[in-house]
């Protein structure tokens, strides 16, 4: 992930005043400038999103469905939409529709670690696709493509051009198919994970092979996917990967 992200404009969107509050506070407290805007109700969010660019809403749980919805349904018809995280607490509901679900912060600290979290959807990360078949290579760059987070796309044909693209740097993610000549899939991520232990690597297969999947998840893979996969699948990995359950 990119360390280039200046400021963040976070819309705190609840009715109680104390959680508003608390999420001021633990904002104060990251590394990166966050602007906050407070919302109370449904009116004054959708009225900041109309005049201003937000880059990210955390959404009170017990706010009426209703209003919830419209405040999801706004930030998502912008031109730049911020992406939306619904804050879960007591009496709190579930709605669909937002991008993440995530435990409402009890105290500042624990507000400060969900806004470092949050503020990493904001700064494109960047993805490694392995996979010697060029055609496979294509769709899922597309399927990449098509995911809400910001990513940046990079591609290699074998094991060892993945080596030394992650030795050098510069690589969150990888997508490492299973079924390679030469350096094979199990191989290969055995060696990205001998080499940076907390690398998020997701092997994939064509085959739904659950022996392949456990191995897979034995020698460190975060992630089992078979082809062909979707963005929705895209992005609870990605999810996983910024600390942000997903929407069940």
């Amino acid at each position: 992930m990119r360390d280039d992200l200046v400021s963040l404009r976070l819309l705190a969107v609840s009715a109680a005043a104390q959680d508003r509050e608390i999420l001021r506070q633990g904002s104060n407290l990251v590394s990166v400038p966050v602007d906050v805007v407070e919302a109370a109700n449904v009116g004054q969010a959708v009225d900041c999103l109309r005049k201003s660019d937000v880059d990210l809403i955390l959404l009170d749980s017990t706010l009426p469905d209703a209003e919830k919805t419209s405040v999801i349904e706004v930030a998502h018809a912008l031109a730049k939409p911020p992406f939306v995280i619904l804050l879960v607490g007591v009496g709190g509901t579930m709605i669909k529709g937002a991008d993440a679900v995530v435990a409402k912060p009890r105290n500042s600290d624990e507000a400060q670690r969900l806004v470092e979290r949050s503020m990493r959807v904001r700064v494109p990360s960047r993805v490694l696709i392995v996979d010697d078949s060029s055609t496979m290579r294509t769709i899922v760059r597309k399927i990449l493509a098509a995911s809400k987070f910001p990513l940046e796309i990079v591609e290699v044909s074998e094991g060892a051009a993945a080596l030394d693209m992650v030795r050098n740097g510069g690589v969150d993610v990888v997508f490492l198919d299973y079924n390679m000549p030469g350096l094979d899939g199990l191989a290969t991520l055995k060696e990205l994970k001998r080499m940076h232990p907390a690398l998020e690597v997701v092997l994939i297969s064509s085959t739904d092979d659950k022996v392949i999947a456990e191995r897979a998840v034995e020698v460190g893979a975060a992630a089992f996917l078979r082809k062909p996969f979707y963005p929705a699948d895209i992005d609870a990995v990605l999810r996983a990967y910024y600390g942000l359950a997903p929407l069940t």
